[in-house]
């Protein structure tokens, strides 16, 4: 038959009748304080510290009365007491205006004390800054220091500590080292009045006196207490700067989210890496487009026929222009190959042996391997394999062709980005205009009846420029309102004959790819390609 045993709790309670031992009451006091500390471990400091980022905080999105209770716990114009409930719920909604700075625990106290900074406050950096130029630094602008001089106390209340008791009736048998805040309470309500601080120990700060009365801790419930110190002289020199907060909320929450919604934009980001599909993150729209990693389409079929292993083998992305280009040539020579497609943000290294800077198009043939779209479809017509590109005879032609070409990736393609990427309408529109300029002298070069530029075949110029010919009703239209060409013009009989050819179908994925992979670009969203960033800058394409 089992002994039951008292436990800490109830021995000090036996003890409180029978107050004769003071170093046995003393050991239970700690004894209950290690409990206290051990079974409930969410103490202020740990749930901002612990590696997994506060993963006991209640983490609700949008709890009832959430605007006041932010301005409350802003403000702190008086002292605050929260069941552990409400501290859960709220207080990470507000973190991000104050900065943890230390913890206070008390041997023969019930509470710990925790003090955190306005986080507008700063601090000097923790250690020395390094001058090794090879250490990766972030790229940051110091904010300035002591915007602010807000310091709070948050005390932590262990459960089981709260007497009951009431100001009328206060019963001097309890340790008045436990809760001096209440003892101070107790002593101003007998005498009417006098400074409940006088009390306290020169430099500490103890906790305010607590309401008995319906407070949150009344049950002997863990509770939390938030009072505004900065100015009050706690550490003994009454050289703090008093009063609220020098900035708005609007403020804090602008250089700084809070916790929740810290939390939710990492489990965000937890899901989009664990689905099969890449998502971007959206800017000012309210559906989530996403850039694809595999051909749709009759881009698809042809992919999976040339997946086996080959000899020349084409390292390219379902959405690159600049690799229909070669896969374009590649389809129209019939020359054998294999098709690898890449994921532009996983870059495997059988690619970086072939292009050290990981852009496609890449071809690797046998154990050579050669990159850039223009030099690529060179080197095929120079293998004199199946449909040359190029007129064989006629050296003039062959000149022209190269000459027009490099029109194409000076005028047209860098237009095409500036046109989809410019955010202000008027110099959308002053681009378009280049744009359409480009296309003018490109048209007004061409054979006269066509379709092609050099008459009935498609050649070397038509497969440099179809795939931006494709992407003006694919994406320029949506995007940026580009119209279609006028039925019975020579441009509306080149781009009809582009469309319809069957190498150019063969390599040309659905319009939902393209009009998913270019929304980026249409939002110009930082580090969207190499291709963008160079737009943006204004040096020539990579």
């Amino acid at each position: 038959m089992s002994i039951p045993h008292d436990t800490p709790t109830q021995q000090y309670q036996q003890i409180e009748d029978n107050d004769t031992d003071s170093g046995r009451l003393d050991h239970l006091n700690s004894q209950l304080r290690q409990q206290n500390e051990s079974n409930f471990t969410l103490t202020a400091d740990m749930a901002i510290k612990q590696s997994d980022r506060r993963k006991d905080i209640k983490c609700i999105l949008d709890p009832p009365d959430l605007d006041s209770w932010r301005e409350k716990l802003f403000n702190v114009d008086e002292t605050i007491t929260l069941s552990e409930e409400q501290f859960l719920t709220y207080f990470p909604h507000i973190d991000n205006v104050y900065s943890h700075r230390s913890t206070q625990r008390y041997k023969r106290k019930p509470f710990v004390s925790h003090y955190w900074d306005c986080r507008l406050k700063g601090r000097p950096s923790g250690t020395p800054k390094s001058n090794d130029p090879n250490k990766k630094k972030r790229k940051r602008t110091a904010r300035q220091r002591d915007l602010c001089d807000v310091k709070i106390k948050i005390t932590e209340y262990f459960p089981g500590f709260v007497p009951e008791l009431t100001p009328s009736d206060p019963d001097p048998s309890f340790p008045s080292e436990l809760l001096p805040g209440v003892h101070a309470l107790f002593d101003q309500g007998a005498n009417g009045d006098g400074d409940d601080r006088e009390s306290q120990p020169f430099g500490i700060l103890t906790p305010n006196p607590l309401p008995l009365d319906g407070h949150a801790g009344i049950a002997g419930e863990r509770f939390f207490t938030i009072q505004r110190v900065n100015g009050n002289g706690a550490n003994g020199k009454h050289d703090g700067v008093g009063g609220g907060h020098r900035h708005t909320l609007e403020e804090s929450d602008r250089v700084k989210k809070n916790s929740v919604q810290r939390r939710a934009m990492n489990q965000a980001t937890e899901r989009k890496r664990s689905s099969p599909i890449k998502t971007m993150p959206p800017q000012h729209q309210t559906s989530q487009k996403t850039y694809h990693t595999e051909a749709t389409g009759t881009a698809a079929l042809t992919a999976l026929n040339h997946k086996n292993e080959c000899d020349l083998k084409l390292f390219g992305s379902c959405f690159c222009p600049f690799v229909q280009r070669v896969w374009i040539a590649l389809e129209l020579k019939g020359i054998p190959y294999q098709y690898i497609e890449i994921d532009p943000y996983k870059k495997p290294q059988s690619l970086l042996e072939v292009n050290p800077r990981g852009l496609v198009p890449a071809l690797r043939h046998g154990d050579w391997g050669c990159y850039e779209s223009t030099v690529l479809m060179e080197y095929l017509e120079d293998l004199n394999a199946g449909t040359p590109l190029m007129p064989k005879d006629d050296v003039k032609l062959r000149a022209q062709s190269r000459l027009w070409a490099d029109h194409i990736n000076r005028h047209i393609v860098p237009n095409f980005y500036r046109v989809l990427q410019e955010q202000d309408q008027e110099k959308q529109i002053a681009n378009a205009q280049e744009l359409r300029e480009g296309f003018t002298k490109l048209i007004d070069a061409a054979h006269p009846q066509g379709p092609f530029f050099l008459g009935s075949r498609i050649s070397f110029v038509d497969i440099q420029v179809a795939p931006w010919i494709l992407r003006l009703r694919r994406a320029l239209k949506p995007y940026r309102g580009w119209p279609d060409p006028e039925e019975g013009t020579r441009w509306a009989t080149w781009v009809n004959a582009i469309e319809s050819n069957e190498h150019v179908r063969a390599t040309t994925s659905t319009d939902e790819l393209y009009l998913d992979s270019y929304e980026r670009y249409a939002q110009n969203r930082p580090n969207t390609s190499q291709v963008a960033n160079a737009i943006n800058s204004g040096r020539g394409l990579p």
